[in-house]
């Protein structure tokens, strides 16, 4: 059962992180559509892997334990890209290091979960801040094309503070029920 649909939708988007980076450093205005385009499909995957896998009954261990590791490369790898190449607007680096210290914070807390056997399934609020997360980061992709009537860069810095808000209130909730089991 490795090798299901929606597992391979789930690794395709791990492979789209090479070709993503490497966007970065075309110095041509294609190239940020093609990015956009190929971030486009990696994040409609990240809800279109889980959705195949509950109506087909193919979801397995393989899938939960990939699918979080394979949306936080994508987002975390994109991050690191837009902050290199300067497209994080003012204080937008603010937020993407909040949203990449929190994956780390809650990927060390699901370890010593899972050791106690204890789960911690995605929430809702996550769900949400990972969306909110997808959009910022295509808005910022694309900022370098903003025009007065579409500003996508501040549009992108944005969506980015508000991810930045809901990573601190999803990573909180998962800490408060990890913290149940801390001292325990």
């Amino acid at each position: 059962m490795l090798l299901t649909l929606p597992n391979l939708l789930t690794l395709a988007r791990m492979a789209a992180i090479p070709p993503a980076v490497a966007l970065f450093f075309v110095p041509a205005d294609w190239a940020d559509w093609a990015l956009l385009a190929l971030f486009g499909a990696a994040a409609i995957t990240d809800w279109l892997d889980g959705y195949l896998a509950r109506l087909r009954a193919e979801e397995s261990a393989f899938g939960r334990f990939l699918d979080p590791i394979a949306d936080k490369l994508l987002v975390s790898a994109l991050l690191f890209m837009l902050a290199a190449t300067a497209r994080l607007p003012d204080l937008a680096v603010v937020p993407a290091v909040v949203i990449l210290l929190r994956e780390l914070l809650i990927s060390g807390l699901r370890e010593f979960l899972a050791g106690l056997s204890v789960p911690l399934p995605v929430s809702r609020l996550a769900k949400y801040k990972t969306a909110v997360q997808m959009a910022a980061i295509a808005l910022l992709i694309i900022g370098p094309h903003a025009t007065a009537a579409l500003p996508f860069d501040r549009m992108g810095a944005a969506a980015l503070w508000l991810a930045g808000l809901l990573t601190v209130l999803s990573g909180w909730d998962y800490l408060a029920t990890g913290l149940r089991h801390l001292v325990k």
